[in-house]
């Protein structure tokens, strides 16, 4: 409970948000319209809630949200006609049980909305961050992400609530988000975590499961991933007694108990191989041919590049260098990231100043500036030994 004089929880305006916009939009509000009055609700909140903390904080921001939205209806005479179906203002009072989170993932996640709408939207209606927050994660200007969730709300207005949503496509999105990380003042990487429990405690799929069996066993790693200045610390070379063996233990537990099902999915086959690394208590101990047969399923299932690349690098860890650069060949060399598997092959061959002139190369295509150092220290520390 927030106490007087302290800092407003953010995480549970975030966790009661989507239900407050689900029983706005079930009284007849349309879903831009809700999502408006309960993020002006949260602001409210984060003002109000320091001095006299609510006792029944959804119901609150529900009181208060919807006297927004009636405030926001009087004002626009053209849709006096839908102010019918919302003028009487129900008394303050506990909020209802129904729980419309799922429906709300649906709608922001509709097939219609590009993934980078669909991720925006995502996080702002569902996760309950501000556009701020959003725009500061994504490293874009803030009237750029208003602009596109404003776009997505549009595309999206029409959408019934009630309607059958996409599960896998819900998937997606938190998949794109937690792959984000950690960027500004939100950790996208958490936030992911605690949307994709949400998703997994209202349905009963091996593919959500998957997905968050996914999500814990990478989030396990993260203490591991990255040196004091930033540098990234490749999973060879991470400090194993640093990963969280909690996390792990949840989500191999999570994966076993969907692949029981034997329905496997995308997600699943990926957490199979996460789970695979984590069990070797040192680099040298991992199960690599049995990494492949999963990459293995995993193409099957998907035909994606981004899979054979990583197959490839799997089978030159299970079999050789030589047979990984063989499996590589078979990938598209316009690929990112397929430049620096074959450096790594090529360094593992032998073949040093082959390695290092790709290192170089792999540098220069890197997606980010993380990556495109981490390439090119690689690149520097060949080239030393093969000049010393």
């Amino acid at each position: 409970m927030t106490g007087p004089g302290r800092v407003v929880d953010g995480r549970l305006l975030r966790e009661v948000a989507p239900g407050v916009i689900g029983i706005l939009v079930r009284r007849g509000a349309d879903f831009a319209t809700a999502e408006d009055a309960v993020q002006e609700a949260l602001v409210q909140a984060a003002l109000t809630w320091p001095e006299r903390p609510p006792e029944d904080p959804k119901g609150w921001l529900v009181t208060v949200a919807w006297r927004k939205l009636l405030d926001a209806r009087r004002s626009e005479a053209a849709r006096r006609d839908r102010e019918d179906r919302v003028a009487v203002e129900p008394p303050p009072g506990p909020a209802a049980a129904v729980d419309d989170t799922l429906a709300l993932f649906f709608l922001c996640a509709h097939p219609s909305l590009p993934p980078a709408s669909a991720v925006a939207l995502t996080l702002r209606a569902v996760g309950g961050l501000t556009t701020r927050q959003i725009a500061q994660a994504y490293l874009v200007p803030e009237a750029t992400m208003a602009q596109r969730i404003s776009r997505a709300k549009r595309t999206v207005r029409d959408v019934r609530f009630d309607a059958p949503g996409d599960l896998a496509t819900v998937l997606r999105v938190l998949y794109l988000v937690f792959n984000e990380g950690y960027t500004g003042d939100v950790d996208l990487a958490e936030e992911a975590l605690r949307l994709v429990r949400q998703v997994a405690g209202r349905t009963d799929d091996e593919e959500t499961a998957g997905l968050l069996a996914l999500v814990l066993l990478h989030h396990a790693r993260r203490p591991a991933r990255t040196r004091a200045d930033g540098s990234l610390v490749p999973l060879a070379e991470q400090d194993r007694s640093l990963w969280d063996t909690a996390l792990i233990t949840e989500g191999v537990a999570v994966l076993q108990a969907a692949l029981a099902r034997d329905r496997l999915g995308e997600f699943q086959a990926q957490a199979a191989i996460a789970a695979l690394h984590a069990d070797a208590p040192r680099a040298e101990e991992t199960d690599w041919p049995q990494i492949v047969g999963w990459y293995d399923e995993l193409l099957r299932i998907t035909g994606s590049p981004v899979v054979r690349l990583n197959r490839a690098v799997a089978v030159g860890e299970a079999d050789g260098p030589a047979a990984g650069l063989a499996a590589l060949a078979d990938v598209d060399p316009g690929l990112p990231r397929r430049t620096a598997a074959a450096a790594y092959l090529h360094e593992r061959a032998g073949d040093r100043a082959e390695a290092a002139r790709l290192y170089a190369e792999a540098a220069r295509r890197a997606p980010n500036l993380a990556e495109r150092h981490h390439l090119a220290k690689q690149a520097a520390r060949i080239g030393q030994a093969l000049r010393g």
